[in-house]
């Protein structure tokens, strides 16, 4: 493409898009994931275009007012896919990146829509059903307490719209960077989109492959994780490789907290950069 994408729509949504880096460079699509926007994968995407990639990140399905659905069915895995799927139709073919929940749907997208993604880099987050698998061979459930904790409806809203502060400062304990902290006060708190954003864990009951869709990944993969995540343990990430039948890579950053995205952009960008080389 030729031309700068500011934003894409479907099923009656717009979604706000940056665009960035030389417009005939390799596209990178950069998928975000809780609580973040598009905007937190500016340090990586600078580093990513100085090497001549074209970076694509969408803002997703509840982290704007032009794409915010209230149902909780709305945010089914079907849906987080297809949002993707077509942005890459916009696109052609790119390198796939995702952290967070950007992950999770990035690898669902990769397994289902092999002719749009020519590579794959999830970060934090495994193969879903990887970490699935967790739950029965680590404390994988136990991490994952807060997911409980947020299907509680309108409550979970509530709190942080009378206490903006009980936010940051669950975020900060999560090892978040306090610029990265301000930035989804100023962006999904004070907009009043936290509860739209929400609905990505209140859509976890519908989170499934599609009856018949495939589940391995068919291009080069890179997963990475950090050892000071506090949501993750290992095991997902020492599982994930067994969903993809391509050369696979996993990397483990010592000393790094979820935010990987945010704490080591350059570290990042350089695997990005190497998974989109042949292996």
């Amino acid at each position: 493409m030729t031309e700068r994408i500011t934003e894409f729509t479907r099923a009656g949504l717009t979604f706000p898009v940056v665009d960035t880096g030389p417009l005939d460079g390799d596209i990178v699509v950069l998928l975000h994931g809780f609580p973040q926007t598009a905007s937190s994968w500016g340090p990586t995407a600078e580093l990513l275009n100085a090497q001549g990639f074209r970076t694509v990140a969408p803002t997703q399905r509840g982290y704007s007012h032009t794409a915010n659905p209230k149902s909780r069915w709305q945010y089914r895995s079907s849906q987080l896919v297809a949002d993707v799927a077509e942005l890459l139709r916009v696109t052609g073919p790119a390198h796939l990146v995702g952290h967070d929940w950007g992950a999770s749907t990035a690898w669902l997208v990769a397994a289902e829509h092999p002719g749009l993604v020519r590579s794959l880099t999830t970060v934090s987050v495994p193969h879903p059903f990887a970490f699935l698998r967790s739950f029965l061979r680590s404390t994988q459930a136990l991490k994952s307490y807060y997911m409980y904790l947020f299907q509680i409806p309108v409550l979970p809203e509530l709190l942080a719209r009378r206490y903006p502060g009980a936010v940051s400062e669950f975020l900060r304990r999560g090892g978040m960077p306090e610029e990265a902290r301000r930035a989804t006060h100023d962006e999904i708190v004070e907009p009043g989109l936290f509860g739209t954003a929400l609905n990505w864990y209140r859509g976890m009951p519908f989170v499934s492959v599609a009856g018949g869709a495939p589940s391995h990944v068919q291009c080069p993969t890179t997963h990475i994780w950090s050892d000071q995540d506090i949501a993750l343990v290992r095991a997902g990430a020492d599982l994930a490789g067994e969903y993809v039948d391509a050369p696979y890579r996993l990397i483990v950053l010592e000393g790094v907290s979820h935010w990987i995205p945010d704490e080591r952009p350059a570290e990042l960008a350089e695997a990005i950069v190497e998974n989109t080389r042949p292996r």
